[in-house]
């Protein structure tokens, strides 16, 4: 398999579309894993992220062995801290909360994360990532103990994307909240793609494929579906 960012940067370079499916280990229900697997795989997703702002769950590890086992799509983990690393995975978004101020986010659970990923072999991805005022407070808000962005001030979100780049972030992920009422504004999502020139994903309260494609025309590079797949795995038959 090619490394992941270089096959994100090649997507981008030839404008495909990248859908990627999150799965939250604490919402998966085990039994039903395999149905769940054939209907990703009957999917237009390209990718799977594992992981969750809260996760009590001590199922990572099997959830990214069985996924693994099943699907040829890079298992990349999404993790709200340290304890969501699993060894398994073939990447993870190393994610650092720009819109927030909270040095755990920022810096401290990357420090800690350090000894695991120096014996693992995950690609490690440098991800800026920026949530964004969604109409309701989101897991991510609450756990980051951390305010969004103002949906309002595109100005700010893109100074922060573009500053997420000049530190050296490899890709901008710009995140409504899993649940969120009310996903990242088009104009937004627009205003950030022309401003940076690494990859932009987009995630969070898109429940249409109406809504996955405005995303993309809108300037989105990969797409994150989570909560409407969760909640109706025959997302992608319908529309």
């Amino acid at each position: 398999m090619k490394k992941i960012y270089d096959e994100i940067l090649l997507a981008k370079a030839q404008n495909r579309r990248l859908v990627a499916i999150l799965l939250d280990p604490d919402k998966v229900e085990m039994n039903y894993l395999s149905d769940l697997i054939e209907k990703i795989k009957t999917s237009p997703a390209t990718h799977v992220l594992v992981g969750g702002s809260l996760v009590e769950s001590d199922k990572i590890d099997e959830l990214v062995l069985l996924l693994k086992a099943k699907l040829l799509l890079p298992i990349i983990l999404f993790p709200g801290d340290p304890s969501q690393i699993s060894l398994h995975a073939d990447g993870i978004l190393f994610l650092s909360l720009l819109s927030g101020r909270n040095p755990d986010y920022l810096i401290e659970h990357h420090v800690n994360a350090v000894p695991l990923l120096k014996e693992s072999n995950l690609e490690v991805i440098s991800t800026g990532y920026l949530l964004i005022e969604s109409g309701s407070q989101t897991a991510v808000e609450r756990v980051s103990q951390t305010q969004p962005l103002d949906r309002k001030n595109i100005q700010l979100v893109c100074q922060t994307a573009k500053a997420g780049e000049y530190l050296g972030n490899k890709l901008i992920y710009l995140e409504a909240g899993s649940g969120a009422q009310l996903a990242v504004p088009l104009e937004m999502v627009n205003a950030v793609s022309n401003e940076i020139s690494i990859p932009l994903i987009v995630g969070g309260g898109i429940r249409s494929q109406q809504a996955i494609q405005a995303a993309f025309e809108s300037g989105a590079d990969m797409v994150v579906i989570g909560t409407a797949f969760e909640n109706d795995s025959n997302f992608f038959k319908y529309d």
